[in-house]
């Protein structure tokens, strides 16, 4: 499954954000993306093993939980791609921290 495919899905992004913050138990990501997006358990397990199997998030075994973590490897090939496009956006952006560095030395606050 290429990176887009896993990323594309809304409650797997959601995983992702979570996983970000750390490692943590099935049971803690899984409550909260259960009531964000009004999924069941089994379902948001599903997503948990998609992101498996696409290298995304790795599981270890602590006792009776499942503790889960994000890996790097797919998000830095997800972001290799992307750097290509980057020259879309990327002045742009500079721009605009140059305007808004600008007006706060107008108005004294930089």
């Amino acid at each position: 499954m290429h990176a887009f495919d896993v990323l594309g899905d809304p409650v797997r992004r959601r995983l992702l954000e979570l996983l970000a913050e750390g490692e943590q138990a099935a049971g803690e990501i899984s409550a909260v993306v259960q009531a964000e997006f009004g999924i069941t358990q089994s379902a948001v397990s599903q997503h948990l093993k998609v992101l498996r199997e696409a290298g995304f998030a790795s599981v270890r075994i602590d006792g009776p939980r499942r503790i889960y973590a994000v890996q790097a490897g797919p998000m830095q090939e997800a972001d290799a791609w992307l750097d290509r496009f980057r020259i879309f956006w990327a002045p742009k952006l500079e721009a605009l921290a140059t305007e808004v560095a600008r007006g706060k030395r107008r108005r004294g606050e930089g």
